[in-house]
């Protein structure tokens, strides 16, 4: 079984690893997971407003109110413009190749983007049959906390508000929290956030107080077309790489797993609590092809520095004391 060291893990009791396969082409974009989610935590609503280009992706992102957020990925072709740069780089010997995707976000011209309001308006009919065929065009995710193996974000927190459940999930322990927001550029997937309101760092917690109680957690549980699959983590990664082979079989050879199944030693973080079917690269959905943490790249050293600064510090108070205590002083002088 694979997981964190034992001695990471903060409460002890009878448990196994827990997490989340999460199946994106089952996936259809209800949103069922984010509204559960939001009331099983009790998150604020994150405002209703359809904007030009953002189509029906009100959370936009993970946040501190959004502990499960369903990206709507459009399959658009790279604008013209975009094209044009990266042949001309090409050309020049600059290395790389032409994408076939576009960035998230788009990627095409702000400006070749429809204004769903306007077309709205526009329309007062709609074509069923149509409709129903452009969903080819659209690529659905829920994304969350990848729960790491290798967790930066605990890494990098200093008041030990973060930690590993029995589970092996990663938990903000919100009354530990100080808002410092170190946990916020050592997450290489951007998932912690602060609270706007109070300051303290938030983010899924694999709804853990629902495990205690033998409880799957809000977002799997209504998820309709079991997108959104929880339990033992090392059952999920056979489920999933089953799922990955039964693709390949119907002839839907893109299909991989990002977060599990990979060589020892290339493991995203280690290996994600909460990992992904995907069918088209991970930059599409916003996951970055490379997942190590910033404070675990530069730990070693900066450990190595701080323990030499330490030792230094203890034996200049040693020898002050010392020096005191020999000068005939009743109380030896604390010299800091």
């Amino acid at each position: 079984m694979t997981g964190a060291p034992a001695g990471e893990i903060a409460v002890r009791g009878p448990g196994e690893r827990m997490g989340f396969f999460t199946d994106t082409t089952v996936c259809i974009g209800c949103k069922a997971c984010e509204v559960a989610c939001k009331q099983w935590n009790d998150l604020p609503a994150d405002g209703f407003e359809f904007r030009k280009s953002a189509s029906y992706d009100h959370t936009g992102a993970l946040g501190a109110s959004t502990w499960r957020h369903v990206r709507f990925v459009e399959n658009l072709a790279p604008s013209p413009g975009v094209r044009a740069e990266a042949e001309e780089r090409l050309a020049a010997g600059g290395g790389g190749n032409v994408p076939d995707i576009p960035a998230v976000g788009g990627g095409a011209d702000s400006e070749g983007l429809p204004d769903l309001v306007e077309w709205a308006e526009d329309n007062a009919q709609v074509d069923v049959a149509q409709a129903v065929a452009a969903m080819d065009s659209w690529t659905f995710m829920s994304d969350v906390c990848k729960h790491c193996t290798n967790a930066g974000c605990l890494d990098a927190c200093p008041t030990g508000a973060i930690i590993k459940t029995e589970f092996q999930t990663v938990v903000i322990q919100a009354d530990v929290c100080n808002g410092c927001g170190y946990c916020i550029p050592s997450c290489p997937f951007g998932v912690p956030d602060r609270d706007p309101y109070d300051g303290r760092a938030a983010k899924c917690t694999l709804c853990y107080d629902r495990l205690e109680d033998g409880l799957e957690p809000a977002c799997a549980k209504s998820c309709p077309t079991d997108s959104i699959q929880f339990g033992p983590y090392d059952q999920l990664v056979e489920t999933a790489k089953g799922r990955v082979l039964a693709l390949h079989e119907r002839g839907q050879r893109d299909a991989y797993l990002y977060g599990a199944g990979d060589e020892p030693g290339e493991e995203l973080a280690g290996g994600l609590g909460a990992f992904f079917l995907l069918t088209q690269p991970p930059e599409r959905f916003g996951l970055p092809a490379q997942a190590e943490s910033p404070a675990q790249e530069n730990g070693p050293s900066a450990t190595l520095a701080g323990l030499a600064a330490a030792a230094a510090a203890v034996a200049g108070t040693v020898g002050s004391v010392v020096l005191a205590h020999r000068r005939g002083s009743r109380r030896p002088r604390w010299r800091w």
